[in-house]
């Protein structure tokens, strides 16, 4: 398997475009990370011998499709996980719904927290080993089908989006885990990460990085 090519390319940055199904960073099972296809292609790309270096900044969960960002230099990747750890860097994602929000648009503020079996359980107050989740969500689309969202991080919790929406009703399409009827072939769920809008490490200049459609958004077209 191989990447496409980057979405965004620089010295010090690049972003690509991660498929449904495959794991951002190498884990328990045998198929081939995006970490490990990126460097790949870099060295590829460029000639590279020895050792790529490349900065694993945030993560999207396997089931997921969408924009990644690494960093090239060990510089680009301390000030950019800064940005992610102080939830500097706007991160917007589209979903689909198949119970659409009561309203159209609106805030979620919740409390998760991380199980062992990972799973994230939401509370609506504070709650002993719980951290504060906050998205803010807008329907891009109605249809007979379900609903497009547009969802915009505020922090960074895991699986925040599956379990926010989860929680008030409107579970993602596919993402049985949290409450979905039906499951999607291969393991996807309606979810992708959208685009970024970021600080250039380096040039501090404001800089927007969009993921492709995946071909098979929305699932029932």
């Amino acid at each position: 398997m191989k990447i496409k090519g980057p979405i965004f390319l620089d010295n010090h940055l690049i972003a690509v475009y991660k498929p449904f199904g495959i794991p951002v960073q190498p884990d328990k099972s045998d198929q081939i990370s995006l970490l490990e296809l990126t460097k790949n292609w870099i060295k590829n790309e460029f000639s590279k011998p020895g050792n790529v270096f490349l900065g694993l900044l945030h993560r999207i969960d396997r089931p997921v499709a969408g924009i990644v960002l690494f960093a090239r230099t060990s510089k680009a990747a301390a000030r950019l996980s800064a940005q992610f750890r102080e939830n500097a860097i706007d991160k917007f994602y589209q979903v689909i719904v198949s119970s659409p929000p009561d309203k159209p648009d609106g805030t979620l503020i919740h409390y998760l927290r991380k199980e062992k079996k990972l799973k994230a359980t939401v509370f609506s107050r504070k709650t002993a080993g719980a951290k504060r989740a906050e998205l803010m969500y807008r329907t891009l689309k109605a249809t007979p089908n379900g609903n497009i969202l547009e969802v915009q991080l505020k922090t960074g919790r895991f699986h925040q989006i599956r379990s926010q929406l989860a929680f008030i009703g409107s579970p993602i399409v596919g993402d049985v885990k949290y409450g979905s009827p039906f499951p999607i072939a291969e393991k996807k769920i309606g979810l992708f990460a959208d685009r970024l809008i970021l600080k250039h490490p380096v040039t501090n200049m404001t800089i927007e990085i969009k993921s492709p459609i995946p071909k098979e958004w929305p699932f029932w077209s």
